[in-house]
Order: structure tokens, then C-alpha cells, then sequence
């Protein structure tokens, strides 16, 4: 049971029944409406008080008892409503219930002060699955969504779910597997520029063994011809090792160190930003989330004790119990709108961390772009001085090369996205 803010005109409709109005439906929402049964006119042929049929019902038929203690029964398929205990075989009720204003929309609510309510608030969410406070559409419910960047492998279509470790005790968001992303990145450029330090040492011993082998004694009393020879030969091994030197150098400054500098350590703590921003806004949807749990289970303890009240009016109508049943229904009042507000409260909070997760997620996405084109353009910096340094070697080098040039971002996210993607399934709002 539940009381709520007066409805307007339009929200309420007279039921009526083979030419009488019985009831009232009042809609405030798709998922929230009220249907009001008004007090039936005393008749001493009314059913009896007790159920003496201990029968099953007819399927979807509901007993239910007045104020007065008058006994009727509902259908809750065809909202059909009669005093008489309907059987297996009746096709519809043979008397409905006395109608108590025959206008559409009457302005004279029914005499007595109790209305017995057999549709109320649902205090559970439609259609929505709820994973780590986060609330997503259930499968096959409502329309499909559809994709933000439709043509694109973007980060910000497909890490919306969370990703479980094979045993299933842990799991991360999916923002945090972007993270991961970018960390790991970092890694990689580092490791990068070591493996080009290490190629830069082998050049420098390389230089320094060519140029102690061009002093060498050996065979220097060569005479003629065949001396200035001998003589040019080992000259060109000091000339190779100052090319070796060089390109080392090069090598240091052209390649190794920009790998090495490219987003220094500000990088990681820019990261850290983004994840406790996210991480923040997600602790603020728990505790929305909970507030909403909250709400529902007060809800249904306030509903709980208006239908306590009313049954106990029906066993001994008093003053007490009037005055207890009006406190009850303001109270069950309070409680929907607390829970109604701890919704929007809770929808508003999850509308924020979703244009975050856009927004971020897009940045990431810059971001990774960014560091594949700056590494790409080194190595081919690297392949370049290679050429210079060993003409010998440039078919070595040429598949290198090749391959450096079909370097595609794009590409590569979209084989990346489709290894690791956690959900392309974006959050909606909470209903009730």
C-alpha cells in the first residue's frame, strides 16, 4: 500500500463494467499506477465475511477483503471485479461491484475514507541487470543500443562491463584494462629505448675495436704498391670505426633518447588523475546505489505497516486506529518520495560517470595513438641511419623499413579491442 501526491485529470481513468463505473486506475508512470476499488454500497446479500470455499481459484483470480470485511475477488487479466466466488467454468463474473459515480472523470471521491489498493508501487527495477551498482539493460529488453563511433574500434564502445581473472574471485572495470593499456605502452618504450642502448654499445665497441686494429704493427714494413695498399686498408678501418661512432651518436640522440623522454613521469601521475577521477564517481554510484536500497526496503516496511493498520481496522474500527492508518500512509507518502529521489539522485550520478568514461576513454585512445606514430617515426629514424652507415646491409634493412611504413594505429587498436574488449553494452538509468 501506498499513498502518493494527488494526481492530475488526465491520469485518471473510471473503470467501468457492463455499464457501471467500479473503480479508479490512476497512472502517474509506465511502471507506477495505483487501481482503487471504492467502498461497495452495504448489501445484505453482499458475499459472506468468511471464505468457506477452500478451493483454488480460477487462474488469475485474487481474493481480497474490504474495510467493512466484505470479501471480493479480482482478475488481474481482465480487471474484473464481483462479490461472487468465481468457479473454473464461469466465463465472467455474474455482479460486479456497486459503482459508486458514474462520471468519467468525477469529481466526488467515494464515501468512506479506505480504498483498498490492489496495484502499487513495484519497489524493484524493470528490465535492468545490476553489476557492481552499475545498471545495464537485461538482453533482448528494450531497443538495441547503438554504437558511438560505429566505423571505429573506439575504446569508448567497449570497455563498459567489468572483466573477471579465470577463477572468477576478482575483477577489474573496464576503464582500468585502458589503463592497463597505457601502462603497458609505457613499458614497451622503455624497453625500446634499452634494446636501442644496447645496439648503441655494440656500435661503440664495434668503433673502438676498428680503430685500435687500424694501428696495428702488423705487416707495416709492406714496401711498393702493395704497401700503399696495405697502408689505405687499415686507414679504412679507422674511417669505418669514426662511421660506427657516429652513428652510435645518432643513434643516442635521434632515437634512444626521445623513446626515453617521451611522457616522462608525469605521464603515470596524469594516469593516476583519470583513474581516481573514474574511481571516485564509481564510489559515488555505490553509495547512490545503496541509498536506493535503502530507500526500496523502507519503502516496503512503511507499505508493510499501512497494510498491517488497515487489517486491523478491519478486525475493530476506532479512532486510534484511523489516526494510526493516516500516520501510515504519510509516512509510506514520505518514504516513495525519498525513494524517488534517491533514483534521480543515483541516475544523475551515473549520467556524470558515463560522459567521463566517453570523454576518457577517447583521450586514452589520443593518447595511444599519439605514442605508436612517435615510435614509428623513430625506428624509421633508426632504419634511416642504418642506411647511411652500411650500404652493404640496406637489404637487410629493407624489410624493416617496409614493415615500419605499414605501421597502422588504427589497425592496431582494432586487433587490441577485440582481444580485450569487457562489454560494448552501455549502463542505463535506474526505473521503478
Amino acid at each position: 500500500f501506498l499513498a502518493l501526491r494527488a494526481p492530475s485529470a488526465a491520469q485518471i481513468k473510471w473503470l467501468q463494467h457492463d455499464g457501471g463505473s467500479w473503480g479508479l486506475l490512476i497512472r502517474w508512470s509506465e511502471h507506477l499506477s495505483l487501481f482503487i476499488h471504492s467502498k461497495p454500497a452495504a448489501e445484505s446479500s453482499a458475499a459472506p465475511t468468511e471464505e468457506t470455499d477452500r478451493r483454488p481459484l480460477p487462474p488469475g483470480w485474487s481474493s481480497y477483503i474490504t474495510p467493512e470485511g466484505l470479501r471480493y475477488y479480482v482478475n488481474s487479466s481482465s480487471k474484473e471485479t464481483t462479490w461472487r466466488r468465481p468457479s473454473s467454468s464461469a466465463e465472467a463474473p455474474q455482479r460486479p461491484l456497486a459503482p459508486q459515480n458514474s462520471s468519467p472523470y468525477g469529481k466526488t471521491w467515494p464515501s468512506s475514507s479506505y480504498w483498498v489498493i490492489t496495484h502499487h508501487l513495484s519497489v524493484s527495477p524493470r528490465f535492468l541487470l545490476q553489476i557492481n551498482c552499475v545498471t545495464f539493460p537485461l538482453p533482448g529488453e528494450g531497443p538495441e543500443q547503438q554504437l558511438l563511433k560505429p566505423d571505429e574500434w573506439s575504446y569508448c564502445d567497449y570497455f563498459w562491463a567489468d572483466r573477471k581473472d579465470p577463477q572468477c574471485t576478482t575483477s577489474v572495470t573496464g576503464f582500468e584494462v585502458l589503463l592497463q593499456k597505457q601502462l603497458k605502452g609505457k613499458q614497451l618504450q622503455k624497453e625500446m629505448a634499452e634494446f636501442i642502448h644496447e645496439r648503441i654499445k655494440i656500435e661503440e665497441e664495434y668503433a673502438k675495436n676498428l680503430s685500435k686494429l687500424s694501428l696495428s704493427p702488423l705487416a707495416a714494413q709492406e714496401e711498393g704498391t702493395l704497401g700503399e695498399a696495405w697502408t689505405q686498408l687499415k686507414k679504412s678501418l679507422h674511417d669505418e670505426a669514426e662511421v660506427h661512432l657516429k652513428f652510435s651518436n645518432k643513434l643516442h640522440t635521434e632515437v634512444e633518447k626521445p623513446l626515453l623522454t617521451f611522457r616522462g613521469d608525469n605521464f603515470k601521475k596524469d594516469l593516476k588523475k583519470y583513474d581516481h577521477h573514474i574511481a571516485d564517481l564509481r564510489k559515488q554510484l555505490a553509495s547512490r546505489y545503496a541509498s536506493v536500497e535503502k530507500a526500496r526496503k523502507a519503502l516496503a516496511d512503511r507499505q508493510k505497516d499501512l497494510e498491517v493498520k488497515t487489517q486491523q481496522l478491519e478486525i475493530k474500527l476506532s479512532n486510534k486506529t484511523e489516526e494510526d492508518i493516516k500516520k501510515a500512509r504519510r509516512k509510506s507518502t514520505q518514504a516513495g518520495d525519498d525513494l524517488m529521489r534517491c533514483v534521480d539522485l543515483y541516475n544523475q550520478t551515473q549520467s556524470k560517470w558515463f560522459e567521463e568514461m566517453v570523454t576518457t576513454s577517447m583521450e586514452l585512445e589520443k593518447l595511444e595513438v599519439e605514442r605508436i606514430e612517435w615510435i614509428q617515426q623513430h625506428l624509421r629514424q633508426y632504419t634511416t641511419l642504418r642506411h647511411e652507415t652500411d650500404m652493404f646491409n640496406q637489404s637487410m634493412v629493407e624489410p624493416v623499413d617496409q614493415l615500419l611504413q605499414n605501421v597502422d594505429p588504427a589497425k592496431d587498436r582494432e586487433l587490441w579491442v577485440k582481444e580485450n574488449k569487457t562489454g560494448d553494452v552501455r549502463p542505463v538509468d535506474m526505473d521503478i
